[in-house]
């Protein structure tokens, strides 16, 4: 082990672990790694401040994580974080009311629909090619829809 290692203050490590943690949550977001950033930069900074042992900044880590995490999942559950557009991320569920041309004839409820540039799957009565539907629901990647 290099000499510089082994000399290495823990808070150093403390805090380094806590910025790790926290650009993780950047990597790969899942609103947990902050806190347990949060916690280790906490432990690093009463590290440096006051004269504690590794096994008590051990304990002090694991406390302040889980009070971290603790009460943010309660605050949470209280005050869920919810969008202005429900149907965010849903484009089928965005395309209900549109009117739509056939591409391909439904045939046993089966077809095919102009959606943009592209053509989507839809179920729906029988239709010739090139007739107006309006999209009623979607169904996974399916739209459902009704003569226009």
């Amino acid at each position: 082990m290099p000499d510089w290692l082994a000399n290495l203050d823990p808070h150093w490590a403390w805090l380094a672990l806590g910025v790790l943690l926290c650009a993780a949550e950047i990597v790969a977001p899942g609103f947990f790694l902050v806190w347990l950033g949060a916690a280790a930069i906490a432990t690093g900074l009463l590290a440096w401040v006051l004269p504690i042992g590794i096994p008590l900044q051990l304990v002090i880590f694991a406390i302040l994580s889980f009070v971290a995490l603790y009460t943010t999942r309660r605050w949470l559950k209280a005050n869920p974080i919810t969008t202005t557009d429900p149907h965010l991320n849903q484009r089928g569920a965005r395309l209900v009311g549109e009117v739509l041309t056939l591409t391909r004839s439904i045939e046993n409820g089966r077809g095919r629909a102009k959606v943009g540039d592209g053509e989507w799957p839809v179920r729906g009565p029988d239709a010739a090619e090139g007739t107006k539907v309006r999209v009623v629901s979607a169904d996974g990647g399916v739209l459902v829809v009704e003569l226009a």
